[in-house]
């Protein structure tokens, strides 16, 4: 019997929200019967500008899934009543609903996922976190299920989440058989903290922590110990920590860690070595740059490297 997944598009729509997850089920296309759905029918315009031709939801019939890709829109100024309508009313009978990308704020607004884990853009996850503080946001993730709903990172991280439904569906081996197709990996290693630059840091509402980061981004190698921060700022180490804590969620030293590693993955991708990018990031030594890669990023900087290096590295001076 045929999966049908309808796709609930909406004008400035991102294109590749749509065609990734659409490529990997059409791939599958014995199993899945997949439309382009949207309020009223006819042709929305995707931020790229190419029109897509939809159904009107009214018109689709029932649905077994439903993915709501994202748009820009999403986040800074919330979906549409219209759009907002047609998907709650498709998600009352679908047996699966899915977002990628930004169509996460979609679920949330409806209050499909209180209480539940999710995942979005990197770029918009604390947005996210601080719109629904009811949603456990997962920064680091290409996608997550929780139940019926499954949501994903930003844009092309909708493929890995289609691939991950074919292989709920149908199994591993037919799942892996369209990743070899498409020339993508069945699991992509890492989550979305190796493309995140850290995922930025928000704006500190407090005069004394924004000294702080300012600080420590104009030189995250030199002396950040908690004596040298207080002093920065003119507060106790535990008031830093709290505020930390308080605007952040973490804790100075991982934060200072995590800048460094921001800096020691620059210096890699430009050709310096292990050791040079440890020395110049702050990290110190070669394990202590390992381990963080492992921590944070779920690789060695050598993978890291051979997966995100370009000709630009070859030109810089490989002793650091």
């Amino acid at each position: 019997m045929t999966h049908r997944v309808g796709f609930l598009v909406f004008d400035q729509v991102t294109l590749l929200d749509v065609a990734g997850p659409v490529e990997v089920l059409h791939e599958a296309s014995r199993f899945y019967e997949t439309m382009l759905l949207s309020p009223q029918g006819g042709s929305v315009r995707t931020s790229s500008g190419i029109p897509l031709a939809t159904i009107a939801v009214s018109d689709a019939g029932e649905i077994d899934t439903l993915v709501v890709p994202g748009g820009d829109q999403l986040a800074e100024h919330g979906a549409e009543v219209a759009v907002l309508e047609a998907a709650r009313s498709l998600a009352a009978t679908a047996s699966r609903v899915a977002s990628v990308c930004t169509g996460t704020f979609v679920l949330a607004e409806l209050g499909l996922l209180a209480g539940r884990r999710a995942t979005t853009h990197w770029r918009h996850a604390r947005t996210l976190a601080h719109r629904y503080p009811d949603v456990d946001v997962v920064t680091d993730a290409l996608h997550i299920s929780d139940g019926r709903y499954l949501t994903s990172a930003g844009i092309s991280a909708g493929i890995d989440m289609a691939l991950a439904l074919v292989e709920h569906d149908h199994g591993p081996e037919f799942a892996r058989t369209i990743a070899q197709e498409l020339v993508v990996y069945l699991q992509r290693p890492g989550g979305q903290s190796q493309f995140s630059a850290a995922l930025r840091t928000p704006p500190p509402r407090t005069l004394a922590l924004r000294t702080i980061i300012d600080a420590v981004h104009a030189d995250p190698a030199a002396d950040h110990s908690a004596t040298t921060l207080a002093a920065t700022a003119a507060l106790s180490p535990r008031q830093i920590t709290r505020l930390f804590h308080a605007e952040l969620g973490t804790t100075p030293a991982r934060w200072i860690e995590r800048v460094r590693l921001d800096l020691a993955q620059q210096l890699i991708l430009h050709g310096h070595s292990v050791t040079a990018a440890a020395r110049r990031s702050g990290l110190g030594s070669d394990e202590s740059l390992r381990r963080a890669f492992a921590r944070h990023l779920g690789l060695t900087p050598t993978d890291y490297k051979r997966r995100f290096a370009t000709s630009l590295s070859r030109d810089a001076d490989p002793s650091g």
